[in-house]
């Protein structure tokens, strides 16, 4: 977990994440800066080793890291210090603004391998890939304030890791709850402090909401992200103490730079 945090955090980085296996790394958004380097080198990631990105939707907390990403890759593919290609996946929405912003603000030496080298590939709602060597499949989750996606892959078990974004679990969404073992879910608030951050208001959910939906999934391992950061000291306690009023399955609360294995 490079970064655990909803947009408007101080005291920890933007929501985003690689699945890594070995010495390669999926990269999930990168969020709204280019703090995205120093995550990565904390995390021992040499981010000239990132080759496949996952962009999900157009938030700035999640779209302008990418575009560092973009700046940092194309600066040392010029340099020769980057191997191979790069691979930016995202609905059209996401990644027609991506495309603008990057050939308007990325300097001319770097923004030359953009179409060449560093590929913005539109995905569709249900296409999959494979990527990491396993089946990965995007998906719509139908946000009501911005397209995004996002993505269910098959583990190595033959269980899946489904991945819902930064907003609420949708009933579009349900063929991916099946033989699901880890749920990405944020959770932006504990429940009891709803009434503080108002979390519906924008369409968010709480730490019970997400622990309750896994529960009725029956879901093993269940990972809470986007959230606020007020209570950032006390944050794994409070929201594990909520979780498990509802939920009893393996609940992870992560802070930045936590590692997760998946196996």
């Amino acid at each position: 977990m490079l970064g655990t945090g909803n947009a408007m955090v101080s005291h920890c980085y933007n929501t985003c994440f690689t699945i890594s296996d070995g010495s390669e790394h999926l990269l999930v958004d990168a969020g709204g800066g280019n703090q995205i380097f120093r995550q990565l080198e904390l995390a021992g990631i040499d981010r000239n080793s990132i080759h496949h990105i996952i962009l999900t939707h157009k938030h700035t907390d999640h779209i302008l890291g990418v575009i560092w990403m973009i700046r940092a890759i194309g600066q040392a593919m010029h340099s020769g210090k980057y191997e191979g290609d790069a691979y930016i996946y995202g609905n059209d929405e996401v990644m027609s603004i991506l495309e603008q912003i990057a050939m308007a603000i990325v300097d001319g030496r770097q923004r030359r391998f953009i179409g060449d080298r560093i590929h913005l590939v539109t995905v569709l709602d249900g296409e999959e890939r494979v990527l990491l060597g396993r089946k990965l499949t995007f998906f719509d989750i139908g946000s009501t304030k911005a397209k995004q996606y996002g993505f269910s892959m098959e583990l190595p078990d033959g269980t899946r890791l489904t991945c819902c974004g930064d907003e609420p679990w949708n009933e579009c969404e349900l063929k991916y709850m099946d033989n699901c073992s880890w749920l990405l879910h944020e959770a932006f608030c504990l429940h009891s402090q709803a009434d503080i951050f108002h979390p519906y208001e924008k369409h968010h959910s709480t730490v019970r909401d997400a622990a309750s939906l896994a529960a009725r999934f029956g879901i093993g391992h269940l990972v809470l992200y986007h959230t606020e950061d007020r209570n950032i000291a006390d944050r794994k306690v409070l929201y594990m103490e909520e979780g498990r009023e509802v939920y009893d399955g393996d609940l992870y609360v992560p802070d930045d730079l936590d590692v997760i294995l998946l196996g």
